[in-house]
């Protein structure tokens, strides 16, 4: 199911983007329902001339506005709020994105009310956008963290879902959660979680992994990155390079993994490299220093050796780099907030996520870039692999408008709804 082609030439609220109790490989099914078989040639046939014709057509400003996804504050594109305003200067949603020109942006529970207000909401910021349509996320991991939960069916979590050796409901489930978001309007979800959980005491990941098994988690993972191929919506694989033997939360403290390199290439790489296989859109970076693999003591998230280094040049993947969110604790121990983001762009990543001072991040990574020390070259490469991945879902042809009544129609369906109590069974 690879969608995509080669690009080198491409809150405050209390939970964030990592979930859990603080802030934001090929899949054969081992009972159960057989999984339909992986797709083998893209949804739509992508050029290069087709990314490169929008990226000429943009800025500088506004490219670097592409590599934000920010959370913003209202339930319509036009609502006033003080927050937006004490936060970005900018009284609405639709404000910010036109002013910082932005590429993306999260949803959480605060943007939640009903299943039209979601369709308005996201219609109204795609409206915002101009010339590019927006990425717009959300942490739907199912279980423990599910943003959306309000509106949608309630699916089993991971672990759960990891205990039936069943990756034809890896990928079911996937694909009815992909289905439910892309009815809402929403085109990336931060899931599937690729951690191996082999530490009790992890305060962040437990049930949100499919297991302490790597090759079982591996094929949850792969089966999974096909089901959200399957529904049209992009996936995640997190938290790159493992976060599941800690005993530290991410969010407030910064975690350190001991594990020698065969010990990460035998534990926590194998269900990376399986989404990588399985046509994955993003990878998401962790918060946690891991000294075998870059001995720096700087994060994941600003490390070149490992997302540059690892996942781009070793593992072979090309597609969106996406920071955990860069409000959390576990990256804000050594630099201020416009650094951070100037850090993680020149370790390789091509999404900021949730940056804690968006204004100071925007102003920092643009400075960086007409300074020379972010080379303009670095840039495009990420604007590139982001508006890629905008044309893999079909963005950069037309800018997508949800249906309020397609939305009734699928949310909580019957369908869905068995599908939620046979995985529970």
């Amino acid at each position: 199911m690879l969608r995509r082609i080669g690009t080198t030439g491409l809150l405050v609220i209390a939970l964030t983007a990592c979930g859990g109790g603080g802030g934001s490989a090929g899949a054969t099914p081992t009972g159960g329902k057989a999984a339909p078989p992986a797709r083998s040639t893209p949804t739509r046939t992508v050029t290069p001339s087709q990314v490169q014709r929008v990226l000429s057509k943009l800025s500088v400003e506004e490219k670097v506005g592409q590599l934000f996804m920010p959370v913003l504050y209202g339930t319509s594109a036009g609502t006033v709020s003080g927050e937006n305003q004490a936060r970005y200067a900018a009284q609405t949603p639709a404000k910010v994105i036109g002013e910082y020109h932005l590429g993306g942006v999260i949803l959480f529970p605060q943007n939640v009310r009903s299943s039209g207000q979601v369709v308005g909401l996201t219609n109204g910021m795609q409206k915002a956008a101009g010339k590019v349509p927006l990425l717009i996320g959300t942490d739907q991991e199912n279980g423990l963290v599910s943003r959306m939960a309000a509106l949608m069916t309630k699916f089993p979590s991971a672990s759960q879902i990891g205990a039936t050796k069943d990756t034809g409901l890896s990928r079911e489930v996937a694909k009815a959660t992909g289905e439910e978001l892309r009815a809402l309007g929403v085109n990336l979800d931060f899931a599937p979680v690729a951690d191996v959980n082999i530490n009790p005491r992890n305060p962040v990941i437990g049930p949100r992994a499919f297991g302490d098994d790597p090759q079982r988690v591996a094929k949850m993972v792969a089966a999974a990155v096909k089901g959200f191929g399957d529904a049209k919506i992009a996936a995640t694989a997190k938290h790159f390079p493992g976060h599941g033997d800690t005993s530290v939360d991410s969010h407030t403290g910064l975690p350190v993994i001991k594990h020698s390199k065969a010990e990460w290439e035998r534990i926590d790489a194998p269900p990376f490299k399986a989404a990588i296989e399985a046509g994955v859109d993003a990878v998401m970076s962790a918060h946690i220093v891991f000294p075998k693999l870059d001995p720096s003591g700087d994060p994941a998230t600003l490390s070149k050796p490992i997302l540059t280094g690892l996942l781009r040049e070793k593992l072979g993947f090309d597609g969106v780099i996406s920071t955990d969110a860069l409000n959390m604790g576990g990256v804000r121990k050594k630099y201020n907030d416009g650094e951070i983001a100037v850090r993680a762009v020149l370790a390789g990543a091509d999404l900021l996520l949730m940056p804690n001072d968006l204004p100071r991040a925007y102003k920092a990574v643009l400075a960086a870039v007409k300074s020379g020390r972010i080379s303009k070259q670095r840039l495009d490469q990420s604007v590139t692999r982001l508006l890629t991945l905008k044309q893999n879902e079909g963005l950069l042809e037309k800018a997508p408008v949800a249906s309020e009544r397609e939305a009734a129609g699928v949310l909580r369906s019957a369908e869905h709804r068995k599908l939620a109590a046979r995985v529970g069974n």
